[in-house]
């Protein structure tokens, strides 16, 4: 194919403006040549980062792709109920697709997705980043080496950050699955992801227990308001918009995530007193859980734990690998292996990598790009096809939760 890989944008928040960085990154390899976005203010400066002509910005991703332009590939990266429709026609229409994760917040749309790229020619890669982030990468291959024997069983361990949970998932977007999709598959798809690459086998069954219970209007110590700016409580308040959004540093996240563009102190302080991130985090219109646990069973009797909890004071993830040989007890910054009856304990130390997912979004958006530019689809660890399979285990695990019952995956091939 030609050397330059044309590729549009539908999408144009945090997620789509860190691949269009990514990919502009790479001009010897692709072009960012269109974007679509329906928010005037982020389509204006995605424009203006990437040098786009006004003919070539959309507000609607539709007429994106019914406007003749050539392009190469496309990166949906909308909200996720936002979707289905603009990767579907962008496979029928034989581009190539990076989709963001979740792949859709319903399982026939994500059944729809994956019909459509089984006959499109286009390669196609799910955003599941942790596949392709070193310390990640790096404690799959103390598995795969067979240093710890035979794997029977795995703790992972995702902490959202007190304060992200409520950025992200009470005040935030991603707060009400009505308008999102229900927290397993917003936030911890990335960790089913992973721990089925990780075992490398089926996985057989699941259950699940979880609730939304504490950030809920029953919590609202008295006194408080509906806003953080009118509110008693609010100077001895962890959770005060004015603290995480106002009085910090605004151009970081989240403080940025108030006002994207203009971080003054009284352009913050106008969107707390306004917009979404001032609302009280007892008196937000969230619905999704602020703690989850899932166990799963594989095939050959290998089980795994998943727990994802917003009451945490670090992030990162954690992970403990228990096999018949030995432990390797993992973290984003080091993995220990202790095997059985040997005193040395081998430590591996992870270097911090810059950018999101401890660089794995960079690798992906590399692995995607040469696998187009040479046909090779190998380097592309996490296609429409894998991640279905992964997406089934998150619905089964969401069933299993609502319906406090094991569901058997088996369930699910058809359903």
């Amino acid at each position: 194919m030609s050397d330059e890989l044309r590729v549009a944008i539908c999408g144009a928040g945090g997620r789509g403006r860190l691949f269009g960085e990514l990919i502009s990154q790479r001009p010897e390899w692709a072009t960012v040549v269109a974007v679509a976005e329906p928010q005037a203010d982020l389509r204006e400066h995605f424009a203006a980062e990437h040098g786009l002509a006004g003919d070539r910005c959309y507000s609607d991703w539709r007429e994106l792709l019914a406007a003749g332009e050539h392009i190469d590939a496309v990166v949906v990266t909308t909200m996720d109920r936002d979707h289905a429709e603009p990767a579907i026609a962008a496979l029928e229409a034989g581009h190539h697709l990076l989709l963001e994760k979740p792949m859709a917040p319903t399982w026939e749309e994500c059944r729809r997705i994956a019909a459509a790229a089984e006959d499109a020619p286009g390669i196609t890669a799910v955003c599941h980043s942790l596949r392709y982030a070193r310390p990640f990468r790096l404690l799959k291959e103390v598995v795969d080496s067979g240093r710890l024997g035979q794997v029977a069983t795995v703790d992972h361990l995702e902490q959202v950050l007190w304060w992200h949970q409520a950025h992200s998932f009470v005040r935030g977007k991603w707060g009400n699955e009505a308008r999102s999709a229900f927290m397993l598959l917003a936030k911890s798809c990335h960790d089913i992801d992973f721990l089925t690459y990780l075992l490398g086998r089926r996985c057989r069954a699941v259950s699940s227990f979880g609730s939304l219970s504490y950030f809920t209007e029953d919590h609202a110590p008295e006194g408080s308001g509906e806003r953080c700016v009118d509110c008693g409580v609010e100077p001895t308040c962890p959770w005060s918009a004015l603290k995480l959004y106002v009085d910090a540093d605004r151009e970081s996240f989240p403080a940025r995530g108030a006002s994207p563009f203009d971080h003054r102190r009284e352009a913050h302080l106008a969107a707390v007193s306004d917009g979404d991130y001032g609302r009280c985090v007892w008196k937000c219109d969230n619905d999704v859980v602020d703690h989850q646990v899932v166990a799963l069973e594989y095939e050959g009797g290998a089980t795994a734990t998943l727990t994802m909890t917003g009451f945490t004071a670090v992030g990162g993830r954690r992970t403990r690998v228990h096999g018949t040989e030995g432990v390797a007890d993992f973290s984003e910054h080091g993995i220990e292996v202790s095997r059985y009856g040997q005193g040395a304990v081998e430590r591996i130390e992870i270097q911090e990598e810059a950018g999101a997912h401890g660089g794995g979004d960079r690798r992906l958006a590399d692995a995607w790009l040469q696998a187009i530019r040479s046909g090779d689809r190998s380097g592309v660890a996490t296609d429409v096809q894998t991640s279905l399979a992964t997406h089934r285990i998150v619905f089964a695990a969401e069933q299993a939760r609502r319906e406090r019952r094991v569901v058997e995956l088996d369930e699910r091939l058809n359903g």
